[in-house]
């Protein structure tokens, strides 16, 4: 573990040791623009659970529970009664004994705290972009446990991209994502941004907050390397406004068969200018200028350096690195016009599922942070909201991994199988139909002849689409 990451590791225990013993650590109520707050919701001051209710039913619209208190908000569709029927089969979503790692801090505390340990073998591969800056691919190749599951009926194992925070820091929950994703069948994939962890930057250009360009060319390579192979991919925290913003200007030529998104953040715009608590403000930035600091020399020429290690905030130091440039300065309007994640959520046509807690310390409470209709309208986006679990946390007593890392895979199994019968039934529509149409030809050798205008869609009523 580097000198620098253990001081960070142990700053931020401190801090939000005495964040816990501050009362009101959570940030003043603010509502987001464009924020809808649904029939029934309480305010803040009353997220205390009441008659059994707590912040996640006020989401739920009607909607069943699933074990564990959780609740899956979507728009109804095929789809989505496929998963709801995985999610209620999952024995991870089932409650366990509770332990000193309920707690939303402590849960995200040694997501990001706790030291990584030896974690998965890693074979790293440079790109070489096309305007010549490096992003690093690290391989998942061992160690690889007996038994190997494959998570197709092809026999090729299906690749998972992992995308890490926007702070670049490999956390314990990605890399035992990665081994779980291993162990079950999957080739697992991590992609590490420009100057992000190792990886060398020899352009003086940091990837800004929402740009999916490197992320692009990444996904090129990955599909020339394994061209038959199914593509999910996951991101974690705030690494996921880059997800979002891959999938929605790529549209339907993602190549992606499916996503899933742990605690993201979606209304970026307001979670940088609100700010976060205060241990975790202090602990990220010490983090975000310690990694920069590495290029200080290399940035000087572009950006205003003393002023950038200066900022008091994420949001000062966001708005110092990418937009009060010397050779191109924009506004922030202008930078969240270019990087907001949701900019083109519409375009966006791979389903994803996003898990998210109602007690997540960074992101805030679920009516400020999250964008409850989208869930509602879009047929390609899914929300499992629980009561407990922290950012990025979702701990479960050891040895067990988090639960949302089971959830994800089992996720990723059922669009499979989805997908898989959708092809059969679709085979076998067009077998129908020609069949029929072989008939109407000799229709003079019949009594009566089945008229071209029939309603295939009654003879066949399991043919529908998983948008609708």
């Amino acid at each position: 573990m580097p000198p620098w990451d253990a001081a960070l590791a142990l700053l931020l225990a401190a801090l939000a040791l005495l964040g816990l013993l501050v009362p009101r650590l959570r940030r003043p109520r603010r509502r987001a623009v464009g924020a809808r707050t649904l029939p029934g919701a309480r305010g803040q001051d009353d997220e205390e659970e009441v008659d059994g209710r707590g912040p996640a039913d006020q989401f739920s619209d009607g909607r069943e529970p699933l074990p564990g208190g959780c609740r899956l908000i979507c728009k109804p569709s095929a789809l989505a009664q496929c998963l709801l029927r995985a999610l209620r089969r999952s024995a991870a979503l089932e409650p366990g004994p509770r332990s000193w790692l309920s707690g939303p801090h402590l849960q995200t505390l040694c997501h990001f705290v706790l030291p990584v340990g030896p974690g998965p073998e890693l074979a790293r591969e440079y790109l070489q972009l096309a305007d010549d800056g490096l992003v690093a691919l690290d391989w998942v190749v061992g160690p690889c446990a007996r038994g190997r599951r494959v998570t197709n009926a092809g026999g090729l194992p299906a690749v998972l991209l992992v995308i890490p925070n926007a702070w670049g820091r490999l956390t314990r929950n990605v890399l035992g994502l990665c081994l779980l994703a291993l162990e079950r069948g999957y080739y697992p994939v991590i992609f590490h941004r420009r100057g992000h962890h190792g990886c060398p930057l020899v352009s003086p250009r940091l990837q800004p907050f929402g740009d999916p360009s490197d992320l692009k060319e990444a996904v090129t390579y990955i599909r020339f390397r394994h061209p038959a192979a199914p593509l999910f991919a996951v991101s974690e925290g705030s690494g996921s406004a880059l997800l979002l913003s891959y999938l929605g200007e790529c549209g339907s030529s993602s190549y992606v068969t499916g996503a899933a998104c742990i605690s993201p953040v979606l209304r970026c715009r307001e979670w940088f200018e609100a700010g976060l608590p205060w241990p975790y403000e202090r602990g990220f930035l010490l983090h975000q200028k310690i990694a920069v600091s590495r290029y200080a020399t290399a940035l000087e020429d572009t950006v205003d350096t003393h002023k950038l290690f200066r900022s008091r905030s994420l949001r000062e130091f966001e708005e110092t690195l990418f937009c009060h440039t010397k050779s191109f300065p924009i506004t922030w309007d202008t930078y969240w016009d270019h990087n907001d994640p949701l900019r083109d959520v519409d375009e966006a046509a791979v389903p994803v599922l996003c898990i998210c807690s109602a007690d997540d310390p960074v992101c805030g409470p679920p009516d400020h942070f999250l964008p409850t209709e989208l869930f509602h309208s879009n047929p390609y986006f899914f929300l499992l909201l629980s009561r407990h679990g922290g950012h990025c946390g979702f701990l479960r007593q050891e040895p067990l991994p988090a639960w949302s890392h089971e959830v994800i895979l089992e996720y990723f199994r059922a669009l499979t199988e989805f997908f898989r019968t959708e092809e059969r039934m679709k085979g076998l529509s067009r077998r129908r139909a020609s069949f029929l149409g072989g008939r109407r030809r000799w229709g003079t050798l019949q009594k009566r002849e089945i008229s071209p205008s029939s309603n295939l869609e009654e003879i066949f009523s399991w043919k529908r689409s998983y948008t609708r």
